[in-house]
């Protein structure tokens, strides 16, 4: 009896784990994708316990959720003032999850899917001006080893856009300097290859000598390292990243939202700008679809909207306000 106690108790755990098993195994889901999910399923099992939804003696009951324990964690989620992309994305893991447990006999049907999508709003990414980019990137001094890696972190973000994912798994032999080319490997283990430019490869050039020396004394584990290191000598983290540019933005007056994530937006934002194809944008960024990458066709709305206010002549008839900054208008 008291192990037959065990096992209910455990039973969302269980469930839980055969889930992540099947995450890894079948579906063959990024640690980043897995973490998410089973940090949404957390979420949901502890709001199922504080308000009593689907439990019996306090443990979660997976029968017996119903479509009332799922649009009230949404209910949860909106009071917390969630955007509905991170609400969507929540359900999107329960569905997922119920489809699981469909496929595995545990339920019959996935009542997750009978609730709505919550809407999402369409908030544009944050991004930086080609003259605040500039001042970014001369920032770190390449006359130290944390300087110069800085330096060639920031450079590769802007250059190619690539993922802060993905550029903390890039090894050494990803990289051609001599044909100024790296291999990334971006969502679903897809490998793309992205052009350098001359500067960053120069860039990167005098980081590995850098990184050459750095390494001498710390011992690290060969097959452990990659091609961005930390102080200790192992293959930094995206903790590290996004720490190293905190610093930066902070200490040098940058807006407070710009993240790593930013440089990539900035890198599509630019070359779209530039004249770049939409669809060769989408190949350097490594989106499945093309909906993702015309996110970025929004960005210019203020540059085409300056550009109509200064050629057309009933712009001369009315002021115009922009979505983010005031146009010249022709008196």
């Amino acid at each position: 009896l008291a192990y037959k106690l065990i096992l209910k108790e455990l039973r969302m755990q269980r469930l839980v784990d055969k889930f992540e098993e099947y995450l890894i195994g079948e579906k063959n889901a990024s640690p980043h994708t897995i973490a998410a999910y089973l940090n949404d399923l957390i979420q949901f099992e502890i709001f199922l316990k504080e308000t009593g939804h689907a439990c019996t003696n306090s443990q979660v009951q997976i029968e017996q959720i119903d479509r009332l324990a799922i649009r009230s964690f949404m209910g949860r989620l909106y009071e917390k003032s969630h955007s509905g992309a991170s609400m969507g994305r929540k359900l999107s893991t329960l569905s997922s999850f119920f489809n699981f447990l469909c496929r595995e006999g545990h339920i019959k049907t996935n009542i997750v899917k009978t609730i709505p999508v919550p809407k999402k709003t369409n908030r544009l990414p944050s991004y930086l001006s080609v003259d605040e980019v500039f001042r970014l990137l001369e920032l770190p001094k390449a006359n130290s080893f944390a300087g110069v890696r800085d330096k060639a972190i920031f450079e590769m973000f802007y250059d190619t856009g690539i993922r802060i994912s993905e550029l903390v798994k890039l090894s050494l032999e990803d990289l051609k300097i001599e044909q100024r080319t790296v291999k990334v490997l971006g969502k679903g283990n897809k490998e793309r290859l992205l052009p350098l430019g001359k500067k960053t490869t120069e860039i990167i050039k005098c980081y590995l000598k850098f990184r050459t020396e750095h390494i001498k004394n710390k011992n690290p584990t060969s097959s452990a390292l990659g091609l961005f290191l930390n102080q200790r000598g192992q293959t930094i983290s995206t903790r590290g990243v996004r720490k190293i540019m905190s610093q930066y933005i902070q200490a040098n007056n940058f807006p407070k939202n710009i993240s790593p994530h930013s440089l990539r937006h900035t890198f599509a934002t630019h070359m779209l700008e530039a004249g770049a194809d939409l669809r060769a944008i989408q190949e350097m960024l490594g989106h499945s679809s093309l909906s993702t990458t015309q996110k970025y066709t929004h960005l210019t709305i203020d540059q085409l909207t300056e550009t109509y206010d200064k050629a057309h002549p009933r712009a001369r008839m009315e002021p115009r306000t922009s979505g983010h900054s005031p146009t010249v208008v022709i008196e």
